[in-house]
């Protein structure tokens, strides 16, 4: 079947409504246009590359997977979410952002997954979004990828293997990490201190500092933060460890074109953000004009933006947040874009300890992973008894939990606490 059939077919599938396949033919050689482009269709399937399944999960499970119970558990400030199977088989996870998404949650996502077959998990995840594409965002796809990584977790505990066998296979069994974290309230002396005390307290190899203002049209945190990182980074750490620098949407195009040849002096491995995320042409400005590697993609969440982005190299490192763009599936997909393209993914992170586990099997599955993960420490792990492993970092590295599911193991006593919230 010719590629333009092939497109034909898929919409004409996806969109009965709309139009039938002789209708598209006839209108304005929309099928032609379609065919032609470099990534809307793989090269063996009528669905576009950016929606194609990365993972085979139906070949780990003879019967179905019926998903009985999704929970949302509170405990002070911290949020869990619970899956259960109708084998009474649990999924746990810690939450991150989730007080402000409880109603998108309950009534949005949650009745979308109950009584199917976490087999079907790709599925799910891409039909809940056309059910609610109009909530498209940070606060809906938050939601999803909780879902989506306890079934993970209890999918990965019913086959008695790690999750990370489900994706694919475990490739590495420890992820070095780079320190992250820091805010804007802190002095120049201060950032650059608490980094070097940092390296000497976990060994680690990397550090990434925060330049600008955040989003603030080429101002400062105030006059001269930026420039006297630089120099006491210079000083105290350059030569010693990789140096990062993140920008968080705080320059126009020229001004961090400017800002990246500094950067590029010094040998910093990458500049991330350097433009306001939606500015997708202008960051493309930068990394055009540098030859050191632009870092972009925290906000995203629409695959074919990536695929686009990847295509017309926006950037050189492509970051999406594991959260906020929906879970490890489209994280996946978007690896699986890059990849092609001889391109690191380095997703965003600003979770520790428990909730850090899902940065840590994504990168020990994904080939293309970058040399470092971010990870928010400035220094060694604080050791907390309602769950095991601990996550420390140690001569610059986390090791890979390797229990069943994503590896991390609660305290049952310290979970029958918390509190059921619901809708």
């Amino acid at each position: 079947m010719s590629m333009t059939r092939r497109a034909t077919t898929w919409l004409a599938a996806r969109y009965p409504v709309c139009m039938n396949r002789r209708d598209f033919l006839t209108t304005s050689a929309g099928a032609t246009l379609l065919a032609a482009s470099s990534f809307a269709q793989d090269k063996d399937s009528a669905i576009p590359a950016y929606q194609s399944p990365v993972f085979n999960l139906h070949k780990f499970f003879p019967a179905p997977v019926k998903i009985a119970a999704i929970e949302l558990l509170q405990s002070g400030k911290q949020y869990f979410l619970r899956t259960r199977s109708t084998d009474g088989v649990e999924g746990l996870i810690l939450t991150k952002d989730m007080e402000d998404f409880v109603a998108i949650l309950h009534r949005r996502v949650i009745p979308h997954f109950l009584g199917k077959d976490a087999r079907d998990l790709e599925t799910l995840v891409d039909d809940v979004y056309i059910a609610n594409y109009k909530l498209s965002g940070q606060a809906f796809w938050c939601c999803v990828a909780y879902v989506e990584q306890s079934l993970f977790d209890l999918l990965g505990k019913t086959a008695h293997k790690h999750a990370g066998e489900l994706m694919g296979g475990i490739l590495r069994k420890e992820i070095p990490v780079y320190l992250s974290g820091s805010g804007r309230d802190t002095t120049a002396e201060e950032e650059v201190g608490v980094y070097v005390e940092g390296v000497q307290a976990t060994g680690a190899k990397a550090v990434k500092f925060k330049i600008a203002g955040r989003m603030s049209a080429n101002r400062d945190s105030y006059p001269g933060r930026t420039d006297k990182i630089f120099e006491l980074a210079a000083k105290s750490l350059a030569g010693k460890v990789t140096l990062m620098a993140d920008a968080n949407g705080s320059y126009s195009a020229a001004k961090a074109i400017e800002v990246g040849k500094r950067l590029e002096e010094m040998k910093y491995l990458w500049f991330e953000e350097p433009c306001p995320w939606e500015e997708i042409n202008e960051t493309k400005k930068v990394a055009d004009a540098l030859s050191m590697k632009v870092a972009y993609g925290e906000q995203n969440s629409s695959l074919w933006q990536f695929q686009w982005m990847i295509d017309n190299k926006v950037f050189d490192i492509v970051q999406p947040d594991l959260n906020y763009n929906g879970g490890f599936i489209r994280a996946a997909r978007v690896a699986r874009m890059a990849r092609k393209q001889n391109m690191w993914i380095c997703p965003h992170n600003t979770q520790t300890g428990a909730a850090s586990v899902n940065i840590l099997t994504f990168a020990a599955t994904t080939p293309n992973i970058g040399p470092y993960m971010e990870y928010v420490s400035r220094g060694p792990a604080k050791k907390e008894s309602w769950y095991t492993p601990n996550f420390e970092i140690k001569d610059g590295v986390i090791p890979v939990p390797t229990g069943p599911g994503l590896g991390l193991e609660f305290d049952p006593a310290f979970i029958k606490k918390t509190t059921l919230v619901r809708a």
